[in-house]
């Protein structure tokens, strides 16, 4: 963070270490439940691909309340919304670990969803901010370590608690930490300069305030080609991402512990992508990012799905969390600057997209999975992957 400092003096020095302490707990939350899946459908008595609705749940609800939190943002402060909802994060967490049965566990991952929405859109939307855009990506990436390592960390917990604890000590943990986090976000809030606390007040309801923030963002086809490839990446990736660590519980026989420790092993790939990322933005650029990011997505997926020893995965993960990392911290920057009068309502629209694509990912996969198994699914998506991110490069214009 020092190269931040150095030009942007008057921002606290770990104001963006403490967004990138909020991310970490949003990408727990996120992740936690993927190896959980087998030890749910056990506890609950439903199939695989119906215990997948504790993912779905989260990313609907979290996609959809992009579309509210964005304007908020702007109109109350980002910083500020994230702090608070933060601290309903501890709430909804904790709504999770006393959830009686299944039906009340998805209503509770659906809160849980809509409470951690407004985290990291809003993050980014404020580093685009006060960061400017020449600045901003090697910026971006070392904020986004925090949801690196939170993926990583909730896979290994979910995998852990699988084997070895009850389901619900991890959201018992992740409501404590987001107490913890809400409340250190409210002291940095207070020690912002001004120029970081700007709020865009508009007239008329809040309904049409709304409406005509998001009509702005689409009314650009740049943006509409950003939205519609962040959809079809959180499709595609993720997808495949979430039974990853079934397909090696299943197929090779691994406990959900050890295959969780190797699905971690795609946060390393993405923490090596946050830490060499001003090295790899001036070597390839942005097309070079995308380019190359999808051809490594693809590759790892293929060798995760076709591999005959689990022991292939270990190299598999780490490049798969690199090339996932070039290509969407590529389509993260773009969307900061889609509008950037409208810049909340605009990271929002791009998580929202990005959610709602997991979400259908997820549900097509666990479909999918009944009927031609977790070996095709993580195939599929592999290619996916790939078709998506050459036709981003195609389009992209330097």
């Amino acid at each position: 963070m020092q190269a931040i400092q150095s030009t942007h003096s008057d921002i606290p020095r770990l104001t963006i270490p403490a967004l990138s302490l909020a991310a970490f707990g949003s990408a727990i939350s996120l992740r936690v439940t993927d190896p959980l899946l087998p030890r749910l459908a056990s506890e609950f008595g439903v199939s695989l691909g119906q215990v997948a609705y504790v993912i779905t749940a989260f990313s609907i609800a979290y996609g959809v309340s992009q579309l509210f939190f964005g304007p908020v943002g702007d109109r109350f402060g980002k910083y500020f919304v994230i702090a608070w909802a933060c601290m309903a994060c501890a709430l909804t967490a904790l709504l999770c670990a006393l959830a009686p049965n299944y039906p009340l566990l998805i209503v509770a991952r659906l809160l849980a969803g809509a409470t951690a929405a407004a985290i990291i859109p809003l993050s980014m939307a404020w580093i685009g901010d006060v960061i400017p855009y020449k600045e901003r990506q090697p910026v971006l990436a070392q904020f986004l370590i925090g949801q690196i390592i939170g993926i990583s960390a909730g896979v290994l917990l979910g995998g852990f608690t699988a084997d070895h604890l009850s389901w619900r000590v991890p959201f018992f943990l992740l409501s404590f930490c987001f107490v913890l986090i809400s409340l250190t976000l409210f002291a940095f809030n207070r020690r912002l300069p001004a120029r970081a606390l700007t709020t865009h007040r508009a007239e008329g309801s809040a309904v049409r305030r709304m409406f005509n923030e998001f009509s702005l963002v689409l009314q650009r086809p740049w943006s509409r080609v950003v939205l519609a490839t962040v959809f079809l990446e959180g499709a595609f990736l993720y997808g495949a991402f979430a039974f990853i660590a079934s397909h090696l519980h299943h197929v090779h026989h691994l406990s959900l512990t050890r295959a969780a420790g190797l699905v971690m092993l795609f946060g390393l790939g993405g923490f090596l992508y946050a830490i060499s990322s001003r090295r790899l933005v001036r070597g390839l650029g942005e097309k070079g990012l995308v380019h190359w990011g999808g051809l490594l997505v693809m590759a790892s997926l293929l060798i995760i799905s076709l591999a005959p020893v689990w022991w292939w995965t270990i190299p598999a993960c780490f490049v798969c969390g690199l090339g996932f990392y070039m290509l969407h911290n590529t389509l993260q920057i773009n969307a900061t600057q889609m509008a950037p009068e409208r810049r909340g309502a605009a990271v929002s629209i791009f998580a929202s997209c990005f959610f709602l694509g997991q979400s259908a990912g997820v549900s097509a996969a666990g479909w999918a999975i009944g009927h031609f198994g977790t070996t095709v699914v993580i195939a599929i998506g592999a290619v996916g992957v790939l078709l998506v991110a050459l036709n981003f490069a195609r389009l992209k214009i330097d």
